[in-house]
């Protein structure tokens, strides 16, 4: 092969590799992450990070919250759930719903917040949203405890479903904070308790974000043998 073959070879690969990066720069999506200050928000926004499809945007109430996440150049927008947040959701591609108020104001945030973040995706033609509920908030009338926050996640269950986007919400059991094992146990409805760690649910709710996983789907997952990736096309 002469010189100029060899220079010739060298400037398609190049080319090849530049337009591997456009392809893969277009391709890659804003998921604006409610709750992303949170301990499991926290883990959905380190999987985004090193995701090859999305950019998180790591939605946080308070200012000082952010420098955790930009030291890591880790875009941030500020939102309260209780207030307008039509402009947290600007210029993002999907949504995953993580927050929660930790029992104080379970339908102030958990319920109103999240009907809040649902119309502003609509508005803003938001392409998928994901939301983290519970098991038992199917039936909150039939929990031994926590039924005002399980039928706080009914009702903004229930009102994503009838908003007209694209969605999948993930039930999962008690949440652990021991490390993922990347298996689960998924069904529609498991008739069973269990756990599951905070690690598995995170990666559960980030391969919910693509196009074909579990559409329209409302599922429960606790801690099982099936990888979870293999658990979600089975069941999409």
């Amino acid at each position: 092969m002469g010189i100029a073959s060899i220079f010739l070879v060298n400037e398609l690969i190049q080319i090849g590799h530049f337009n591997h990066l456009a392809r893969k720069q277009i391709e890659m999506e804003n998921v604006l992450v409610a709750g992303a200050n949170g301990t499991t928000g926290k883990k959905i926004v380190t999987l985004l990070k090193n995701s090859q499809y999305f950019e998180p945007i790591a939605m946080v109430r308070k200012k000082e919250q952010q420098e955790q996440f930009e030291k890591e150049n880790i875009k941030t927008v500020l939102g309260d759930l209780e207030k307008d947040v039509s402009h947290t959701v600007k210029d993002m591609d999907k949504v995953i719903f993580a927050a929660g108020s930790g029992g104080k104001k379970v339908v102030e945030v958990d319920q109103e917040g999240a009907k809040n973040l649902i119309d502003a995706s609509k508005n803003a033609n938001i392409k998928k949203f994901v939301m983290l509920s519970s098991m038992g908030a199917d039936n909150p009338e039939q929990a031994e405890d926590l039924k005002d926050y399980l039928k706080a996640k009914h009702n903004a269950d229930e009102y994503l479903k009838s908003a007209n986007i694209m969605h999948t919400i993930v039930r999962p059991g008690s949440l652990t904070n021991d490390a993922g094992t990347g298996k689960i146990e998924l069904q529609d409805k498991l008739n069973k308790k269990g756990s599951i760690t905070r690690d598995d649910v995170a990666q559960t709710l980030v391969r919910s974000l693509h196009d074909d996983a579990a559409i329209n789907r409302t599922f429960e997952i606790i801690e099982g043998d099936t990888l979870i990736s293999k658990a979600m096309d089975a069941n999409s």
